[in-house]
């Protein structure tokens, strides 16, 4: 006799050809991973057997077989008649009575009542697979309560095995149609309408970071989400931090949340749901605690740890029971499947006018033109390599968008059908751009860049940009000398990562404050300080959600710090404290109230010399709460800090003794503290540095500057600067001999090492622990300092065979 029903108690995951990957998934969970705390929703599959027996009863099989036969598979022409045909099909055909009834006591038996709300959820047996996900390819059906209602969800579930989408999904897939087959899975509805839900990734989902669980959500039921109809709060939380019991949240960020999904009027059985305007308290609040972010996140590590590879999944709160579930969980299917051995990335080298911008979606560039669309049906008007733009997308966009370049959207967030496409397809995409439709022109060809950070731009016209292409599994790292990088964006970090690298050996926190933070440090303190309206609306705006507003700036600079230490941790990552000259603080909102107008602010009140200062003491000490929290509560020991421009010695004991003060004790929690060697003074007199601080940094652009009295910013002189000035050079010499023969580190950030090869030989001759280079210069970088080692050793057996 054939099984209609099987019950997730009685599920797991060897039995997908049973019930399908989700439902598989599902009890699989259900079975193992609920006894360890995780919440999963009861429910029961209607087996493939019971779809089986549908399609033979009403005598479907060989109508359908031979209606995927005639699909035109070039142009895919007769797509839309041909699964509209087949769905008719289902659709028409009689649920036998012995299956309806098999439907209705599971339902009965599990629930114990009628009335029970449940999520009626397809789930095909070439499903939720490592190498084919088939998410959003069916369809599923949310508040569904009371036995007619159950049983046409389930018909429509599976109508929806031959939807446009789905039938062109297996053709890209080479899946053979008649050998595909659909189960129903009902599960008891989690209440999120009253709650909140969302979706997460057990790996960083832009660059495929792995210590990264990436959670978004939004008010009211998940359908919000997965169609990009909103932008969800984000939340990323750190692994390691999270397993050794440290505060592991490195990033939340609020999102609009416009839109909350609620259920419908239970009367109106054609609209089970609606959605509504949020609230503006809802959308100014983040819709989960920090402690029920770090329990998805436990969660999630459990269900990757017992899949042993990255997951995506669903979650929802119920507004009832007040607890979390997991309500669907499935193989991640585009970076697991990658090998990181080549590292691609792009490089605008010409800007032109931004029309508009979003969220970015990968690091990549392309340029199109720009077709306008509001729905598939318009897919005639779309040419091979031109750039959708339109308000959203959902599934039914699928079999058009493998021949688009490009994507972007007015709504969605990260999370976003848009963003989950593009990412599968390898497409440049931007989300959440709010006005594309209404200021990009239909026809004009357009640039759209990923490769700028976090937010991406759309350029009016064809731009100029660079791709380099680098195999890493080439690039050997050097024994003796470490390559390091130059940092100050969080959202290039993690991709930064997969290069070879030693870590980072400047983060300059100056990036994070200009565009994270956006406010000077004592205009929170001083709020009352700053008169003009103007300011004081931006920065009550910013802070709205801080009942005070020095800890916005906290968080704010130790979200990006702990962003950038955990995407290289363990590894070393030298932050240095706040090097903004007095011009650049002034244009911080709020600024001008505390900073004095300079002749030369380049060598005026800037480095150490603010931080004891009545005027900055404040701004310093927000600074050093800053890096306490990424040290000591989130555990990012690997972060050292550097203090730049320290003039003299008592100077620099006073920094010291002031951060001791504040808590950041020189070598307590293995604490070092590193100081710039960019001024003579710090060359000249190392050896009394080196009673203070665990090393040198040789900031080469501004001893150069020092060293020749040349103001780098002035281009009436620009063409004398030159690091490879033979007073310069000097100095640079003596300070690594002067730093080896004190047991001191010491390394350089400074361009001259990414123009010149002779310049980087130098600098390894003389015995240089580290190198740090931008990004862009890193590779090349690294195969100067191998060449600069091998000469060396080259040079040196030449010299002993001669001595012998």
């Amino acid at each position: 006799m054939e099984t209609f029903i099987k019950k997730f108690s009685e599920t797991g995951i060897s039995d997908i050809a049973e019930v399908g990957g989700k439902n598989a998934s599902l009890g699989e969970m259900f079975t193992c991973l609920a006894g360890k705390g995780i919440g999963i929703p009861d429910g029961y599959s209607i087996t493939v057997s019971g779809f089986r027996y549908f399609t033979r009863f009403n005598g479907l099989d060989a109508s359908l077989k031979k209606l995927m036969g005639g699909l035109d598979r070039e142009n895919f022409s007769n797509l839309a008649k041909t699964g509209a045909k087949a769905r008719k099909l289902i659709m028409d055909g009689l649920m036998p009575v012995d299956l309806q009834m098999a439907i209705i006591d599971a339902y009965d038996y599990l629930f114990d009542r009628s009335e029970q709300e449940v999520a009626v959820r397809s789930s095909a047996t070439a499903e939720d697979l490592p190498g084919a996900s088939f998410a959003g390819q069916h369809e599923s059906y949310l508040n569904i309560k009371g036995h007619q209602a159950l049983v046409s969800a389930v018909k429509q579930c599976f109508a929806s095995l031959y939807t446009d989408r789905a039938i062109k999904y297996r053709e890209d897939m080479g899946f053979d149609h008649s050998k595909v087959f659909l189960s129903v899975g009902i599960q008891r509805m989690v209440r999120s309408d009253i709650g909140c839900s969302g979706v997460g990734f057990t790996l960083e989902p832009e660059s495929g970071f792995r210590d990264i669980v990436h959670i978004a959500g939004v008010w009211g039921l998940g359908e919000n989400i997965v169609q990009g109809t909103v932008t969800p709060d984000e939340f990323l939380v750190f692994k390691p931090s999270l397993k050794n019991k440290f505060r592991s949240i490195i990033q939340k960020n609020l999102g609009s949340k416009s839109k909350t999904m609620i259920y419908g009027d239970a009367a109106d059985k054609m609209h089970p749901t609606v959605n509504k305007d949020t609230p503006w308290e809802l959308r100014e609040r983040f819709v989960l605690s920090d402690k029920e972010i770090e329990q998805l996140a436990n969660w999630a590590l459990i269900i990757e740890e017992h899949y042993g590879k990255p997951m995506d999944f669903e979650w929802a709160k119920d507004g009832n029971d007040h607890q979390l579930y997991i309500t669907q969980a499935r193989p991640e299917t585009v970076h697991s499947q990658e090998k990181k051995i080549f590292v691609k990335t792009c490089a605008i080298i010409e800007k032109g006018e931004v029309i508009t911008s979003g969220e970015a979606i990968g690091s990549m560039i392309t340029t199109g033109v720009a077709r306008l669309l509001s729905s598939p049906e318009q897919v005639d008007r779309l040419n091979e390599g031109d750039i959708l733009v339109t308000d959203m997308t959902s599934p039914d966009w699928d079999p058009i968008l493998k021949k688009v370049a490009g994507i972007v959207t007015n709504k969605g967030g990260r999370t976003s059908h848009a963003a989950i496409i593009a990412r599968e397809l390898g497409v440049v995409a931007i989300v959440g751009s709010e006005k594309a439709t209404s200021s990009i022109k239909e026809g004009e060809q357009i640039t759209i860049s990923c490769a700028e950070g976090k937010n991406g731009h759309v350029y009016r016209g064809k731009l100029n940009w660079k791709e380099t292409v680098t195999d890493v599994s080439q690039i050997h790292l050097p024994e003796t000398v470490k390559a390091q990088l130059i940092i100050g964006e969080p959202e290039k970090a993690f991709q930064l990562s997969f290069f070879p690298n030693n870590g980072v050996g400047l983060m300059r926190l100056e990036f994070i404050i200009n565009n994270y933070v956006r406010i000077h440090p004592m205009a929170l303190v001083k709020f009352r300080d700053v008169t003009d309206e103007m300011d004081r609306i931006r920065i009550e705006n910013l802070t709205r959600s801080y009942p005070k507003k020095e800890q916005y700036f906290i968080d704010k600079l130790a979200e990006g710090v702990a962003t950038i230490a955990a995407a290289f941790y363990p590894k070393e990552v030298i932050v240095r404290m706040s090097d903004f000259k007095t011009n650049e603080y002034a244009n911080l909102i709020g600024g001008k109230y505390f900073e004095p107008e300079e002749e030369n602010p380049m060598i005026g009140f800037r480095g150490a010399s603010r931080y004891y200062n009545d005027r900055y003491r404040d701004g310093f000490r927000l600074e050093c709460e800053a890096m306490k929290v990424v040290r000591n509560e989130m555990g990012l020991t690997n972060v050292k800090l550097m203090i730049p421009f320290c003039r003299t010695v008592a100077e620099g004991k006073k920094v010291v003794d002031l951060m001791e003060t504040y808590g950041l004790k020189r070598g307590e929690n293995g604490l070092q503290v590193f100081v710039m060697a960019e001024i003579p003074a710090n060359v000249l007199l190392a050896e009394e540095f080196a009673g203070i601080f665990d090393g040198f940094s040789i900031g080469s652009n501004d001893l150069t500057q020092l060293t020749l009295g040349i103001d780098r910013d002035s281009a009436l002189i620009a063409d004398l600067f030159d690091e490879q000035n033979a007073a310069s050079k000097q100095l640079i010499v003596m300070m690594i001999e002067k730093a080896n023969g004190l047991h001191k580190k010491v390394g350089l950030c400074g361009q001259a090492a990414s123009d010149s090869e002779s310049f980087t030989r130098l600098l390894v001759e003389t015995g240089i622990d580290s190198i740090s280079f931008n990004p862009d210069a890193l590779i090349t970088g690294i195969k100067r300092i191998n060449l600069a080692l091998a000469s060396g050793k080259i040079a040196g057996e030449n010299t002993c065979s001669i001595a012998n």
